[in-house]
């Protein structure tokens, strides 16, 4: 691919930062809506934790495949599919007419959406070549998630109050539509040089894992442990992991090159986007049933009230992203998981049906603080270091790894909350978000741990010496046909 002008890389950068806000506001705004689908559709918590984890799981599945596939016939191209198929699901989704419809159609919004922004990442790594242009960029990327976390739930809430729940999916259309005719015109096609052949083992194992796992944590409080169809689950999931670690290091061309994992900062990355974006998941599905349920605020005051954790993310994921550029991500790291941790914490201690808006206001100020901090260290470790080859595949780990973080936040907060709405709705729902606090807080504390471990000098070698030998293996490799 040429050297693109300075102008027309940035341009690159704001088309794929509008497919970052389309999927992003549509998460966000999400949230904000579910108490108001709960009582239209007439679902329980379980049937909210799939209208979310639908979309998370097939998109956690089908991420890396997207991105070994946009590596091999074009990244523009797949960016293209994925922006028509995430826009037409959006449009269904707003005519769906009960729950298993609207699951459905939120699979097939998931379809495109896996095919957008690890491909959009591979792109921008792909314009942006000098590591402190390249750590700028993906600090401005950041911010987007900032933005739409400050502007989604109070944009949900306003349609939700004036319009229903259905119109928060109309505003994917016309951002979609205009993103899909800016990119032909200005996204530079790219390819990889020696891109990898479709791996149906470790993708189909990868399916049985994460749905597994997740079908098993969600429908556990109201089948029971000991439910056969959920003890199947779990054991399939089993059998999906160990297939997944004895298959993929034998197979030539594998949908997860586990050599990766041989990178502590790539593994720390990882583990750190699991745990933060769990953080996230159940923290935006704990507030929104607490603030409307249990408050009684309506969808735009609920919104509202998140608007503190959202700009604070705002401010400071840019702010991250220069961190990263000039002092590496320990910094960012570790006061993430500083910040994150002390939010859960104190709300663990002080949680009641009637605890100060001052108190809950403080703990969102400072969930803010640590996931606005703690996105750019993860995508920068996640690509730096690794061949340019395998952006897209590095690039879809990362990215993998939040939507699996998410899936499991919102499972297993979800199965907690309504584990203790048993008890009495008020009563119970206090005593589990209690629980879901000390969660959240063990996430924050498991971001200081791995971050503080992987991000020294002895993990630098480690991510020296792996790209090194990814960089030779590459050269003895053939091509493929």
């Amino acid at each position: 691919m040429p050297e693109l002008s300075r102008g027309r890389r940035f341009l690159v950068l704001a088309i794929c930062c509008m497919s970052l806000l389309m999927v992003s506001l549509d998460n966000t705004v999400l949230n904000v809506a579910l108490p108001s689908m709960q009582r239209e559709l007439h679902t329980t918590i379980s049937g909210l934790q799939w209208t979310i984890d639908a979309y998370t799981v097939v998109l956690a599945s089908l991420l890396m495949l997207s991105g070994s596939t946009a590596d091999r016939i074009g990244r523009r191209r797949t960016f293209q599919v994925g922006l028509a198929v995430f826009t037409l699901a959006s449009l269904l989704c707003s005519l769906a007419p009960g729950l298993p419809w609207l699951v459905g159609f939120r699979m097939l919004q998931a379809v495109g959406g896996s095919m957008l922004n690890p491909v959009a990442m591979s792109i921008i790594t792909n314009v942006f070549t000098e590591p402190k242009e390249r750590a700028r960029a993906i600090g401005v990327w950041g911010g987007v998630v900032g933005i739409s976390m400050s502007a989604g739930p109070v944009i949900g809430g306003l349609l939700v109050e004036t319009t229903g729940w259905r119109a928060i999916f109309w505003l994917n259309v016309p951002v979609g539509l205009l993103t899909l005719t800016l990119t032909r015109l200005f996204v530079p096609e790219s390819r990889a040089p020696k891109p990898r052949r479709v791996d149906p083992v470790g993708q189909s194992l990868m399916i049985l894992l994460l749905a597994g796992t997740t079908y098993a944590i969600i429908q556990t409080p109201a089948q029971g442990i000991g439910d056969p169809l959920i003890v199947s689950c779990v054991v399939i999931a089993v059998l999906s992991l160990a297939g997944l670690l004895w298959y993929e290091p034998r197979c030539a061309e594998p949908l997860l090159d586990l050599r990766f994992f041989r990178s502590a900062p790539f593994t720390g990355a990882t583990v750190i986007a699991i745990c933060g974006f769990a953080a996230l998941g159940g923290f935006l599905f704990l507030n929104t049933l607490y603030l409307q349920n249990l408050r009684h605020l309506d969808a735009l005051h609920a919104g509202l009230m998140m608007l503190p954790m959202a700009v604070m993310s705002l401010f400071f994921a840019p702010l991250s992203g220069r961190i990263v550029g000039t002092r590496g991500p320990r910094l960012p790291l570790l006061l993430a998981g500083t910040a994150m941790c002390a939010c859960g914490v104190g709300m663990a201690l002080l949680f009641s049906a009637t605890v100060s808006l001052d108190v809950v206001v403080a703990a969102y100020l400072a969930f803010g603080i640590g996931f606005g901090l703690v996105n750019a260290p993860i995508t920068n470790t996640a690509v730096s270091g690794m061949p340019r080859a395998q952006a897209g595949v590095a690039a879809a780990v990362a990215s993998t790894s939040r939507q699996i973080g998410t899936s499991l936040g919102v499972a297993v907060i979800g199965s907690v909350m309504a584990s203790g709405a048993a008890g009495g709705y008020a009563a119970g729902f206090v005593t589990a978000s209690r629980t879901a606090w000390w969660i959240i807080a063990g996430c924050g504390a498991a971001v200081f741990l791995v971050g503080s471990i992987t991000s020294g000098r002895w993990a630098r070698r480690t991510a020296d010496r792996t790209a090194d030998r990814l960089k030779a293996d590459e050269i003895r490799m053939p091509v493929s046909a």
